[in-house]
């Protein structure tokens, strides 16, 4: 669902490498989790992968699809949640995904359905109809989730999701994501928060100074590493350089 193959990406005329012939796979039904530590390459890749970024060279495909030569069959596969969830201010919550709702083609009965599920489970139901600007960072954060869900993408891509959500809206989110993947759907998602991705991936992936240098089930990423408590001693270990 997910292939990455030979992905570079620098900055400065090349002398920031930021991802380094990055080859990776993702397959459906499948929650995999991106890791590294700040600056590691984690951000440029997954923007390459939604194609806010143009690769120095290799091709990401995600649904069969190359994102520099079908990039708008790409982003229909895809439901893609930021770093930061900068939204439109000036409209309200339901405009918001309305907009999203158009710009996707989800009928109006199925929309309002699907919406209506996802803000209920976000307990963001009650401030849909008030201003972006009101919103705390939580509140946009679960917003921006909401939109990514509403057209029942193949593929999430999202970078951080769980940062300012709350306990219960963190647990919510993972039931939902686990559901998601029972459908033959694909979750991929960055995060320092190591222990949601031990008990939660199927997958960990570990990005360090652009490369990737580990990648597989957490039994696999023991193999590699002399301290086998955790996957976050193993974090630490390959990535201490």
């Amino acid at each position: 669902m997910i292939e990455l193959v030979n992905i570079s990406k620098s900055y400065n005329r090349g002398a920031v490498k930021a991802v380094e012939s990055l080859n990776l796979a993702v397959k459906p039904g499948e929650i995999f989790g991106f890791l590294g530590p700040n600056g590691a390459g984690k951000t440029t890749t997954i923007k390459i992968m939604v194609g806010l970024l143009q690769p120095d060279g290799g091709t990401a495909r995600i649904g069969g699809f190359d994102i520099q030569k079908n990039p708008l069959e790409v982003k229909k596969q895809i439901g893609f949640v930021p770093e930061n969830p900068e939204v439109y201010e000036k409209i309200t919550g339901i405009e918001y995904l309305n907009f999203l709702g158009d710009v996707h083609g989800v009928p109006g009965p199925e929309r309002a359905k699907r919406a209506m599920e996802l803000l209920e489970m976000f307990k963001l139901d009650n401030a849909v109809n008030d201003l972006v600007q009101t919103y705390s960072h939580g509140m946009r954060q679960k917003l921006v989730l909401t939109g990514s869900f509403l057209h029942n993408p193949p593929v999430l891509i999202m970078d951080e999701p769980m940062v300012g959500l709350d306990p219960r809206s963190s647990f919510d989110l993972k039931e939902k994501l686990q559901e998601y993947c029972q459908e033959h759907r694909t979750v991929f998602f960055s995060t320092h928060i190591l222990a949601v991705a031990e008990q939660f991936c199927h997958r960990v992936g570990i990005i360090h100074q652009g490369r990737l240098i580990a990648c597989g089930t957490l039994e696999e990423l023991q193999k590699q590493a002399r301290n086998r408590e955790s996957l976050e001693k193993i974090f630490l270990e390959l990535t201490e350089a």
